[in-house]
């Protein structure tokens, strides 16, 4: 008989990937999705194929304990959020209410109607904030720097009272940033990937970004949600870093970016205050010698590969927009 595995967040870049995993692996799917939500099947693409939709929302108890308890899913994937750092700025109440009570609306629920399921907890590096120390490991205090890290603190330790209190099997991933192709058009990679690719076409001439020297530890989206499932195979629960322990600046994304094309980034980008953060992050790196050693898990994808593989993308999606709209490039 088939796992069932219930996964929050389906219609992002990591319930995706982690979707598509599964289904290889010959599990049934289910996806969590808010009934508000607008064009699902388009959003989920080729996974409406095999995905149980179920309408739902982290904020409202009563419709994840019916979920929950008619479904009975082997695991839970709680990869929902309102993920956006810069945004979380402006929008700090429902952020916490989705990204933090949010995972505590959803293990309160397995806990009364599925406790057997193994849960994961989508934890982020953006915990870490103003870091303790260098690189950061799974016992490396947590310093949020933004009402969205705030809110990651709260659920990761949900998640661990929940492990401790009642028994349950409960991980958290402390997930690094981790890109693709699917990245949300709104985080700053995509954004350069998708300027690239305009600026190479003509179709625009400039790329506004906010802090060119933050430092983050880049991986690949498809191989992170690998390390999810990994978790919830073992014999005991536990949390994990998982990053790739190498950390690039924002100015080094874009001069790889450009110049897979044969540009130099400098005669387009400019830095514009208006995108820096209140509080700004601006060292992450992880150390995941804990998931090497006792998942096996380790990162495949370089960097340059990351960076070029997202550039080639979005390359192909804006020349066929411009195909279907009948325009005509002007490349540089």
């Amino acid at each position: 008989m088939a796992k069932k595995a219930l996964i929050t967040g389906i219609t992002g870049q990591d319930g995706y990937y982690l979707a598509e995993f599964l289904h290889e692996k010959g599990y049934e799917i289910y996806g969590l999705v808010r009934r508000s939500s607008q064009n699902i099947e388009q959003r989920l693409g080729k996974l409406s194929e095999y995905v149980h939709v179920e309408h739902g929302d982290l904020t409202d108890s009563l419709s994840l304990r019916d979920i929950l308890g008619r479904v009975q899913p082997d695991e839970i994937y709680n990869l929902a959020a309102q993920s956006h750092v810069a945004w979380s700025f402006k929008t700090p109440e429902s952020t916490f209410d989705i990204t933090g009570a949010g995972c505590l609306r959803l293990l309160e629920a397995m806990r009364q109607t599925s406790p057997h399921s193994r849960f994961y907890q989508a934890s982020s590096s953006e915990m870490f904030g103003q870091v303790q120390e260098v690189p950061q490991t799974e016992k490396t205090p947590f310093h949020p720097r933004s009402p969205y890290g705030v809110a990651k603190v709260a659920a990761y330790w949900a998640t661990v009272n929940y492990r401790e209190g009642y028994n349950l099997f409960t991980c958290n991933g402390i997930l690094f940033n981790h890109e693709s192709e699917r990245r949300g058009e709104e985080f700053v990679t995509r954004k350069i990937s998708i300027g690239v690719a305009r600026i190479k076409l003509g179709l625009q001439d400039k790329l506004l970004l906010g802090n060119l020297e933050a430092k983050r530890d880049w991986g690949y989206a498809p191989e992170y949600v690998r390390a999810m499932w990994l978790m919830l195979q073992q014999n005991e629960p536990d949390d994990y870093v998982i990053a790739t322990g190498e950390t690039h600046s924002v100015r080094e994304f874009c001069e790889i970016a450009f110049a897979h094309v044969g540009l130099d980034y400098r005669d387009f980008v400019v830095e514009d205050p208006q995108f820096y953060r209140p509080a700004e992050v601006n060292l992450l790196i992880g150390d995941a010698t804990k998931a090497r050693q006792k998942l096996g898990w380790k990162p495949e994808t370089t960097f340059r590969q990351l960076v070029e593989r997202m550039v080639e993308a979005d390359l192909e999606n804006q020349k066929r927009l411009l195909r279907n709209s009948g325009e005509t490039p002007r490349p540089r």
